[in-house]
């Protein structure tokens, strides 16, 4: 009785090994077959973006891009001119955490538009971000004048109603962009100013 009992839990063991090794393998195949379909997706939701925020350009953003601190930009120009930067900002402080925004700036450092990349806030209440009657209020503003804290904090800015939370994010995640711009900026004019000088 006792070798039946052991023959059976070596059975058992010896099956569910098998039945995970086949399932691992399973696991990984199919990873391999929907990751680059995957990218894909990924790459052109983000390239849709880039187009959507950007003033007209004529080159190719794609091969401007360039990571600092984090965040992703990309140069539009136009006749060989810097007509503006599309950004790809994020926060951690939305209310159900992390999401992803593109933004658009003029040469000016004015706001062109801005596309929601990725955002998993509450249905009804700070998915309004991706709606027209929040996100406009920040177009054609200059955040160097224009105060991207929600009017509760002090600011200028309209917060979604019963989503306090998330407007507060957005506005974090614009001011993460922002500066970017800026500091890209300066230190451009710096070059310039440097080449000019030799």
């Amino acid at each position: 009785m006792a070798q039946k009992l052991e023959s059976n839990l070596r059975n058992m063991v010896l099956s569910l090994a098998l039945i995970s090794l086949v399932m691992s393998g399973s696991l990984g195949m199919v990873y391999n077959l929907t990751k680059g379909p995957i990218e894909e997706a990924n790459k052109a939701k983000e390239v849709s973006a880039i187009k959507e925020v950007l003033p007209q350009f004529d080159n190719d953003p794609l091969t401007t891009k360039k990571e600092v601190d984090g965040l992703t930009v990309y140069t539009g120009t136009m006749g060989g001119q810097v007509v503006g930067f599309a950004v790809k900002t994020y926060t951690e402080k939305g209310f159900s955490g992390r999401f992803d925004l593109m933004v658009g700036f003029k040469i000016d450092g004015s706001i062109n538009n801005i596309s929601v990349l990725e955002q998993k806030e509450t249905p009804g209440l700070g998915t309004k971000m991706k709606e027209d009657k929040f996100k406009n209020q920040f177009l054609g503003k200059n955040p160097e004048s224009y105060k991207m804290i929600v009017k509760k904090d002090g600011g200028e800015v309209d917060a979604i109603t019963a989503a306090t939370i998330s407007s507060r994010a957005y506005c974090d995640a614009m001011q993460k962009a922002y500066d970017l711009v800026k500091k890209l900026s300066v230190s451009a004019d710096t070059t310039a100013g440097k080449g000019g000088a030799e």
